[in-house]
C-alpha cells in the first residue's frame, strides 16, 4: 500500500461559515464599487459574530447592513431555523449578535496599490502556489476530488432533509496508490478509506444514520474502478453520536481551511488565505493565476503534474519570482526551465492583468461570486474563470 488522505468540510462547518460571511461582504462591496479594497476577517463563536479588518470603498454600509449580510448568509448555508435541532443543538440566525470593527484601509498601503498609471500594485507581499495533476478529469488530486464529491452529496441531502441532518459536515478520503512509483506517476489504484461525519437528530438511531449515509456514499458518483464498498473501509459518525453542531459548539475563523480550499495537502500552499480579500490581495489573485497556469500545462499534456510558484512584494505590480516544477513528470524536450521561461515571457501576472483576465472585479451571479467560491473551494470547480483550459494550444506549440 501507498496511501494519501485529504479532507473536506461543508459550508456549514464553522470555519467555512466565517469564510463565506467574509466573502459575502467582499461580493457586496465590490459588486457596488469595483474599486473597493477589502480585508474583512470574521470570527464566529457561539451566537457571536465579530467582523474586523479594513475597508476602503465608496459604499458605506451600516452596522445593521453588515448584520443583514451575516444572517442572510447563514440562512443560505442552512442555518435558517427551519430544523428539527433545538436551539441548544444548533445555530439559529435570529439569535446571532453581530459586532463590527472595520477600519479605513491604511493610506500607506493604498498609495502602493492604486498607481497613477492605472496599474495595481500587490496588496501585500507573499508566496502563492498553483497545482494541477492528471489524476482526475478536473486536474485535481484524487483524494480531495472524491472527498468533495462525498461532502457535496451529504450536504445537499442535509439541506433537503432538515428533519434528519444538520449541515456541519466533514468527509475524508484515503487513496491507495499501491506503490510510491504509482503515486509519483499519478496512478491511484483504489479508494482505501472513507470517513463521513454528519450531525443527525437525536431520535435517529445510529444504525439508521449509518445506513442512510452509506447509501449516499454509494450514490455519490465515485469512480467504479476505484470504489468497491465491500473492499473500502468506511467510518460513518465514528463516535456513534453527533447531534450538537454548528458554530454554537465550536468557533470559526476566516482562513483556517487553506488545505481544504486548495489541493488537499498534495502540494505546497501559500502563506495567506483567500477569503475576505479583494482581488488586489495576491494571496487570492496569485493563487488563481498560478492554478490556471499549472492546469493549462497539465491540460496541454506537457506534464502529468505541475506546481507553479509566484511571489510578490507589497506595492509592486510585477511578481518577484516565477517558477514551474513538474516534479519530474514533464515530457521529453520540455524542461521546467523552458516552462518557467515561457510563463515569465508570456504572462505579465500583475494584479491588474490577473484581475482583467478573470474579471475578478465583477463578481455576480452567472459569472462567479466570492461567497460561492468560499463555500465550494478556491480551485477545482470547472465553472470558475481561472479553471478554463484556454491556453492549451500556446503551451503545446512549445513541442513544435
Amino acid at each position: 500500500m501507498y496511501l494519501f488522505t485529504s479532507e473536506v468540510v461543508s459550508p456549514g462547518h464553522p470555519d467555512k461559515c466565517a469564510d463565506i460571511i467574509a466573502d459575502a461582504i467582499v461580493d457586496r462591496l465590490i459588486g457596488e464599487d469595483s474599486n473597493a479594497r477589502v480585508a474583512s476577517e470574521v470570527l464566529i463563536a457561539g451566537n457571536q459574530v465579530v467582523i474586523g479588518g479594513e475597508v476602503n470603498s465608496k459604499v458605506k454600509l451600516s452596522d445593521k447592513e453588515y448584520e443583514e449580510i451575516v444572517k442572510s448568509t447563514l440562512k443560505k448555508i442552512g442555518y435558517d431555523g427551519k430544523t428539527a435541532f433545538t436551539r441548544k443543538q444548533t445555530l439559529y440566525p435570529e439569535d446571532v449578535n453581530v459586532q463590527v470593527f472595520l477600519n479605513q484601509q491604511s493610506p500607506d498601503i493604498n498609495q502602493g496599490v492604486d498607481k497613477n498609471d492605472g496599474e495595481i500594485g500587490a496588496g501585500d507581499q507573499g508566496i502563492m502556489f498553483g497545482f494541477a495533476t492528471c489524476e482526475t478529469k478536473d486536474l485535481m488530486p484524487a483524494a480531495i476530488s472524491y472527498a468533495r464529491m462525498l461532502c457535496n452529496k451529504v450536504y445537499q441531502y442535509a439541506l433537503e432533509h432538515k428533519d434528519l441532518f444538520g449541515v456541519d459536515i466533514k468527509t475524508q478520503v484515503t487513496v491507495d496508490y499501491g506503490t510510491k512509483e504509482n503515486f509519483e506517476d499519478c496512478k491511484p489504484q483504489k479508494i482505501h478509506t472513507i470517513v463521513v461525519s454528519a450531525p443527525s437528530v437525536e431520535k435517529m438511531p445510529i444504525e439508521e444514520v449509518r445506513s442512510l449515509i452509506q447509501s449516499l456514499i454509494d450514490d455519490a458518483g465515485l469512480p467504479k474502478d476505484l470504489y468497491d464498498p465491500k473492499d473500502t473501509k468506511i467510518h460513518i459518525n465514528p463516535t456513534g453520536r453527533y447531534v450538537n453542531h454548528s458554530p454554537l459548539h465550536d468557533s470559526g475563523l476566516t482562513g483556517r481551511k487553506l488545505i481544504v480550499d486548495s489541493f488537499g495537502g498534495y502540494s505546497p500552499i501559500g502563506g495567506g488565505a483567500q477569503s475576505s480579500k479583494d482581488y488586489t490581495k495576491v494571496d487570492r489573485s496569485g493563487l488563481y493565476a498560478a492554478r490556471w497556469i499549472a492546469k493549462n500545462i497539465v491540460g496541454a499534456k506537457l506534464a502529468k503534474k505541475c506546481i507553479v510558484q509566484l511571489s510578490y512584494a507589497i506595492g509592486l505590480a510585477e511578481p518577484i519570482s516565477i517558477s514551474v516544477d513538474t516534479m519530474g513528470t514533464h515530457v521529453k524536450g520540455i524542461s521546467d526551465d523552458i516552462l518557467s521561461d515561457f510563463v515569465m515571457k508570456s504572462f505579465p501576472l500583475t494584479p491588474r492583468w490577473i484581475t482583467k483576465k478573470f474579471n475578478l472585479d465583477k463578481p455576480k451571479s452567472g459569472h462567479f461570486l466570492y461567497a460561492d467560491v468560499a463555500a465550494r473551494g478556491q480551485v477545482g470547480q470547472e465553472d470558475y474563470p481561472w479553471e478554463k483550459l484556454d491556453y492549451i494550444d500556446e503551451f503545446q506549440a512549445l513541442l513544435k
